[in-house]
């Protein structure tokens, strides 16, 4: 039987973590959601950084749903791999910046532990759009989220993302330490300044004061991050183990990109991440528009494509020509919405995209981006479409990224979206109808599914309707 992964086998096998032998290393950071994401990404640029400049920046990573991840991690003495996969070949490396793993579902009160050390100086996150309950109408707190309701009515014992920064912060208050920087690396719309509102709204119920404290004493800097990384397979972990000579549970794969840019506003300091190359920027939001329009716009392109026509990859997606030309034109039209982006050619960035997409050795599924939707294109395909027909160009491209998404809802039976419910009973209600205007009047009646200025612009209905006739006739 092949070793697990450890401290021990780690070394036997010659992939020695650049942090291995730090073994007095505090924890300084605790970041809640360990999933793929995470761990391929703010965690690789924590190691590098403290390999470099040192500092006492450990990450205790939370799960707040699953324990297996938090079991899998002490079983391997906190390590994991990250297979970089090139069409050059394959470069396998294990990271060791991880010190400590809580399944908050268990040992919640070891969760808030943490959270009230004053060793704790930021608090990040990637929990995925949903998980903040965002009320997209409103841009605060869903009432409706599960997690959100919840922690409103049980403020100390949270559940949920927010509710946890909350009542950390409420400790840190009433204890007389500092507060924290809140980190939030998910894919939002300025999403510092969101999980702010949302922490703030979130205070405020509970304690005016409290809610005052930490709008004078947290930060909550703007970030944008970006690397493709697959879910993991089996063959990811057997390719892993092929190189390392030893099994990790926890394998990834990913791509040689890897991109940060943060707004450098913290409280009690941060780890020296522009040693590994992390952008230190005063405002992140032209470069968060560029990737979200660009590179995640595309990639609900490349999704509902893929899905409506059996391509399980988005590299299967970009092998055929008149998709790939499709994508370009795509980020090409988006492009035309973006504020300057300093230090950036959008031309040989789309070029570079398109690179990336196409990369054989990585298998993104279409399926895994084509989830969330709801959550997704609003501002991936709707903010820009608005922005386009404000300058009185048409928003034909972003109509089609729509159709295609209604098209899959359409043909579809169940859809992990946090709005399925609405989804599938628009569809139904839809598809006794024949003109393709009609059968859209029942999502666009769906409240909050598309912003007032979309929804309520004859423009944009008429080129859905058309968009969606055209798709159709091609299925």
């Amino acid at each position: 039987m092949m070793q697990i992964l450890s401290k021990e086998s780690a070394l036997t096998a010659g992939v020695q973590p650049l942090l291995l032998q730090e073994a007095d290393i505090k924890a300084g950071i605790l970041h809640i959601g360990i999933g793929a994401f995470h761990r391929a990404h703010q965690a690789v640029y924590t190691e590098e950084a403290i390999a470099s400049a040192g500092g006492d920046w450990g990450i205790i990573g939370v799960s707040l749903r699953s324990r297996e991840i938090v079991d899998d991690l002490k079983s391997q003495d906190m390590l994991y791999s990250v297979t970089t996969r090139s069409a050059e070949g394959d470069d396998i490396r294990v990271v060791g910046s991880i010190v400590d793993a809580v399944a908050a579902s268990v040992e919640p009160g070891v969760v808030m532990h943490h959270l009230a050390d004053p060793a704790i100086r930021i608090v990040s996150l990637t929990v995925t759009e949903k998980a903040y309950g965002l009320d997209p109408t409103t841009g605060g707190l869903d009432r409706n989220h599960p997690a959100v309701a919840h922690d409103l009515e049980h403020p100390q014992n949270p559940i949920g993302a927010v509710g946890y920064l909350v009542e950390g912060l409420a400790l840190r208050r009433a204890a007389g330490e500092k507060a924290y920087t809140v980190l939030c690396c998910d894919n939002l719309p300025s999403n510092g300044d969101v999980v702010k509102r949302l922490v703030l709204e979130m205070a405020r119920e509970r304690d005016a004061a409290l809610a005052d404290w930490i709008d004078s004493q947290a930060t909550f800097p703007n970030t944008m991050v970006d690397r493709i990384v697959p879910a993991a397979t089996q063959d990811t972990r057997d390719r892993a183990a092929k190189l390392l000579g030893v099994d990790d549970r926890l394998a990834l794969e990913t791509e040689s990109f890897i991109q940060w840019v943060i707004e450098d506003h913290f409280v009690s300091g941060r780890p020296a991440w522009e040693k590994a190359g992390a952008l230190f920027v005063e405002d992140v939001a032209p470069y968060e528009k560029m990737k979200l329009r660009l590179l995640n716009g595309a990639h609900s392109l490349i999704a509902y494509l893929g899905q409506l026509h059996g391509l399980d990859y988005v590299r299967d997606v970009m092998g055929v020509a008149e998709y790939r030309d499709r994508v370009r034109g795509h980020m090409q039209t988006a492009a035309k919405t973006l504020d300057p982006v300093p230090g950036m050619e959008i031309a040989a960035y789309i070029d570079d995209l398109l690179a990336r997409f196409a990369n054989p050795t990585i298998a993104h599924r279409t399926a895994q981006i084509a989830m969330d939707g709801t959550q997704k294109l609003p501002q991936r395909i709707f903010a820009p479409a608005i922005d386009a027909l404000a300058a009185g160009d048409d928003a034909e491209g972003f109509a089609y990224v729509t159709a295609l998404w209604l098209t899959f809802v359409l043909r579809r039976d169940s859809i992990d979206d946090p709005r399925a419910a609405e989804l599938l009973q628009a569809a139904r209600l839809s598809q006794s109808e024949n003109d393709a205007a009609a059968r859209l009047q029942p999502f666009l009646e769906i409240p909050g599914l598309f912003p007032a200025a979309l929804a309520d612009d004859p423009r944009w209905q008429q080129a859905l309707a058309r968009q969606m006739t055209t798709i159709e006739a091609t299925l």
